[in-house]
């Protein structure tokens, strides 16, 4: 067997790959290497970026550097394929802001040159999205505040949520526009297809920054001695997830390739708010965090909390690893890897 991964070299990309490989398929993991988010995060020396490629390449998986946004070369390595897991993203909200069209050649042309390869090749496929289609307003106006959290009733957001609500950023846009690209691949060429609502992924591998990955960012920071900072009240919400349950949730895709819409996400009990992860952080670390606090930021969503009721029916998939134990191994890692982050500022 043989499997495309976009964004093979990123986060969430190497942990597919891994798991693939372990599996004994033919693994291509394809990504351009981009540094964008990678020259924002202060602490990371520069062959940081290229961790993920090497450790992908000692297991024997292939390396493309090519980027999405160049379909000919996309297509002619999607070509024999039998799974297309596409995980290449431009993912910050803040860089979306500076760089429109960044934004909008990575995440709608991109996703749509994936999803030609796909349909012409007849390959089922898993495509990235995130709770930035949503939207804030509407979320935001239903919640309450407690000591450390927001709460909301119900507690849970289920796929049939609407839409854009409110505040529309570029992210919140291509995110969107890529879905709806789905959808359309779905319905009118009967493709086997499914987008992925992700929220909160974290885990080794992952460098975070302000902007993406807060989980890693306040575990690297803490260990390391560095200031972090929280943007608004720090009581934000979310469902976190970590990425061995990711991966698994492409492979249950694969396995029962029933198309549609899914929440993956880690449900009521991997909920935790910035407050209270970063006190997690500090309890297995034994340090505490140095913590600035900013103000709230443009379009941010301060709750979500995942529905994955339709993904444990079709696909027959539920997350595993509760918070203690996933950041422990977040932490163990950023220990093993400590020559790769650079101490002050």
């Amino acid at each position: 067997m043989k499997v495309l991964i976009t964004g093979g070299c990123g986060f969430l990309g190497s942990h597919i790959c891994e798991m693939y490989k372990k599996k004994g398929w033919e693994v291509i993991a394809y990504d351009n290497l981009t540094k964008y988010e990678f020259s924002k995060n202060s602490y990371m020396k520069p062959e940081s970026r290229y961790y993920n490629q090497k450790l992908l390449e000692a297991m024997g998986v292939k390396v493309v550097v090519e980027d999405i946004r160049d379909k000919v070369t996309l297509l002619n390595y999607a070509k024999g394929c039998d799974f297309i897991s596409h995980t290449a993203a431009q993912p910050t909200m803040t860089l979306s802001s500076e760089d429109p069209e960044l934004d909008f050649t990575t995440n709608v042309i991109g996703t749509f040159n994936v999803l030609e390869a796909a349909r012409k090749y007849d390959i089922p496929i898993v495509s990235c999205n995130s709770i930035h289609c949503y939207g804030p307003d509407k979320i935001n106006s239903e919640l309450k505040e407690i000591e450390t959290r927001y709460v909301r009733s119900p507690v849970t957001i289920d796929e049939q949520e609407a839409l854009l609500q409110g505040v529309v950023t570029p992210l919140h846009a291509s995110k969107s526009s890529a879905e709806n690209y789905v959808r359309c691949y779905m319905d009118t060429y009967k493709l086997k297809a499914a987008s992925f609502r992700l929220t909160g992924i974290y885990g080794p591998n992952q460098f975070g920054g302000e902007d993406h990955g807060w989980v890693a960012n306040f575990a690297i920071r803490n260990y390391l001695g560095l200031p972090l900072t929280i943007f608004g009240t720090g009581k934000q919400l979310r469902d976190i997830l970590y990425a061995t349950d990711v991966a698994l949730a492409f492979d249950a895709f694969y396995n029962n390739q029933v198309p549609g819409i899914y929440n993956i996400g880690g449900g009521e009990k991997t909920m935790i708010s910035l407050i209270e992860c970063i006190r997690l952080i500090e309890e297995i670390t034994g340090k505490k965090s140095n913590i600035i606090h900013g103000p709230d930021r443009f379009g941010d969503l301060r709750y979500y909390v995942s529905d994955i009721s339709k993904a444990k029916k079709y696909l027959k998939w539920e997350p595993i690893v509760l918070p203690r134990e996933g950041v422990k191994s977040l932490i163990d890692w950023i220990k093993r890897t400590e020559n790769l982050f650079i101490k002050t500022n």
